[in-house]
């Protein structure tokens, strides 16, 4: 296994191979002064920047008790990915590749290479582009099937997978800040809802929806208790319990299922900044149009009883008559006469209301293009620090749960301010370190804080501020290091036991995902419980002893995997996309998730399932020896 990349998720990602799936690494990283280190920001930069090197040297000089570093992982430094260092780690032989360097242009050009100087490598992609992902994984894909000789790829275990940690984690981030809004997990179509439950009360029977997907921890109700990681014990999160133990689990929350089912098309992107059209005009205006409107008709219906002409010409007659250009009604009845002044009057009031809304479009048109205010009287808002690849993402999401959002950034040209303006949503530029910064986002008003810049300390700062204004704030935080955000959450829930605080790793979120695709599975997402993950993935049963031949009751593994859904959709079908823009969502897809205990998994079914990171690599570990020994 080759890792190729520039930042935590590469160390990230090599760990979870060594350490879940017992893999040969092979990590390629820049060399030491051309690492590319989180921004900092003000005071923290010293912290930061310490932080940092303390945890990539712990993740790429991992050594044993010898001292010496870890048997089955290799770290090559390599300013750049080129067709000579590709060779020299062993692309040319390698099982899997994952090239995750920050920037997309190096891992698709990395990736060309790769596909031709080993066509059966299996490709696995960062990109932050997903329209562009999509393409490049079909052309990758072709590639490789031209490559096998018969145009099809027939027999060949190779696949290309692109991945985006942004999109990964924005779903977890947006729902940790908002109460009662489910983790989703949503790909190709495919939506698979999950929500956090508290414990039910003494004589209360808790709902466990579709099936109880984890535990909380013990401590999750203990204002000092730590939020539950892998090394929790006994006391922490336990993902996929069987009935026993959830029965067994007094006092605990849990995470269930709640809904499994394939999507309609998603909300449309947005249309390049141009404003809806009911916003080009305020209510005031698009009230005085109306009222015109109203009295042009009322002429129009009294000319024709007057008139007993057809309604079309009394309505053209009642135009000409407002717009000055109709012959006196010198010889007219005096009905007539009256109706004709009125006419003329309201032509008199419809030039400056039809000036007023000329300049409110224009002054809408320029502001368009302009950073949005927060509004005065703003509340019950989420203030969003840091407007990067994940900040961005998170805020597309907030926007599509049509929740209000406070932006702020220090950079007037990162990545996320293009969809600020164009989602028109309030952006407040300036150093969250600095006073006053996040009073002008509305903090005391606000419903909670999403500290997503890349810089661990500077989140830390803008929380703890954030804490001294609203001691009942929701505050999630996005930090890297995992020994500093345990300590983190529980100093910070000591201190204020009735809000909430959640610390989350991007790179913690998206590694196993991308780590299941380099093993050769389609990862649909994964939902943190606490400070472990849950995987959901889509299985092809033929080839699992653990799966085939048996029902669904038995091939449920308590803490390992369970069968959720079955997928009778055509294998290798891809979301399209027709003429229209919009996702094929018919009933074809075929996903059956009530099955029932008693179903047999048979050779040729493809399954969804639940998964943790152990129990997802002993599924594939399996497999794997099983073909060794064929």
């Amino acid at each position: 296994m080759i890792v190729c990349g520039d930042d935590g998720l590469a160390h990230r990602l090599a760990a979870e191979l060594r350490g879940v799936y017992g893999e040969q690494v092979t990590l390629v990283v820049p060399p030491s002064g051309r690492r590319v280190r989180q921004p900092v920001v003000g005071r923290a930069r010293a912290a930061s920047a310490a932080l940092l090197d303390r945890v990539v040297n712990a993740a790429v000089n991992r050594t044993g008790a010898s001292g010496e570093p870890a048997s089955n992982e290799q770290v090559v430094e390599a300013p750049e990915i080129t067709e000579a260092v590709l060779t020299e780690v062993g692309a040319d032989r390698a099982a899997a590749l994952a090239l995750v360097y920050d920037d997309d242009e190096t891992n698709i050009r990395a990736a060309l290479t790769a596909r031709r100087l080993n066509p059966r490598v299996r490709l696995v992609l960062r990109l932050y582009n997903r329209r562009l992902g999509q393409h490049i994984e079909e052309l990758l894909d072709q590639t490789a099937a031209v490559a096998s000789g018969d145009g099809q790829g027939a027999g060949l275990d190779v696949s290309t997978t692109v991945l985006s940690d942004a999109d990964t984690a924005a779903p977890a981030l947006a729902a940790t800040a908002l109460v009662g809004t489910s983790k989703v997990v949503q790909t190709e179509g495919l939506v698979l809802r999950a929500v956090e439950r508290q414990p039910p009360r003494p004589g209360e029977v808790a709902d466990p929806g579709l099936c109880t997907l984890a535990l909380l921890s013990a401590t999750s109700n203990d204002p000092a208790g730590a939020d539950g990681s892998e090394g929790s014990g006994e006391h922490g999160p336990h993902l996929l319990p069987d009935e026993a133990a959830v029965a067994a689990a007094t006092g605990r929350g849990t995470v269930v299922l709640e809904q499994v089912s394939y999507s309609g098309p998603s909300l449309p992107a947005g249309r390049g900044g141009v404003p809806p059209f009911a916003s080009l005009f305020s209510r005031r205006l698009r009230w005085s149009l109306a009222g015109l409107v109203a009295c042009v008709l009322a002429l129009a219906v009294g000319l024709m009883i007057v008139t007993d002409e057809h309604p079309l010409y009394a309505t053209y007659v009642t135009l000409l008559d407002l717009f000055g250009i109709n012959d006196p009604a010198f010889h007219e009845s005096t009905a007539r006469q009256v109706l004709q002044l009125l006419s003329g009057l309201v032509g008199l009031l419809l030039l400056p209301v039809l000036l007023a809304a000329v300049l409110e479009a224009l002054g809408t048109f320029r502001s368009a293009s302009a950073l949005r205010k927060p509004p005065r009287g703003l509340g019950g808002h989420v203030v969003l620090l840091g407007l990067g690849k994940i900040g961005t993402r998170v805020l597309t999401r907030l926007r599509e749960l049509h929740i209000p959002v406070v932006c702020v950034e220090s950079d007037p040209d990162a990545r996320g301010m293009a969809t600020a303006r164009r989602l028109r949503v309030p952006v407040v530029l300036g150093d969250v370190t600095q006073e006053g910064v996040l009073e002008a986002a509305k903090i005391h008003r606000a419903h909670a804080l999403l500290a997503l810049t890349s810089a661990d300390t500077t989140n830390l700062e803008a929380s703890l501020y954030a804490r001294s204004v609203r001691p009942d704030l929701r505050v999630v935080l996005r930090l890297y290091d995992d020994d500093f955000a345990t300590a983190v959450y529980r100093t910070l829930r000591a201190a204020h036991p009735f809000a909430l605080t959640r610390s989350r790793s991007v790179s913690h979120l998206a590694a196993p995902a991308f780590a299941g695709a380099m093993m050769g599975r389609q990862i649909l997402g994964a939902i943190p419980v606490e400070r472990r993950v849950l995987l959901f993935a889509e299985v092809d049963v033929a080839g699992h002893p653990q799966l085939e031949g048996r029902t669904v009751g038995e091939a449920f593994r308590a803490g390992a995997w369970r069968v959720l859904a079955l997928n009778t959709s055509p294998p290798g079908r891809r979301r399209s996309e027709g003429e229209g823009g919009e996702e094929d969502s018919t009933p074809a897809s075929g996903l059956v998730w009530d099955l029932p205990p008693t179903y047999v998994l048979g050779a040729g079914d493809r399954v969804v399932l639940a998964a943790t990171r152990r129990g997802l690599a002993e599924l594939l570990g399996r497999r794997r020896r099983d073909r060794a020994g064929a």
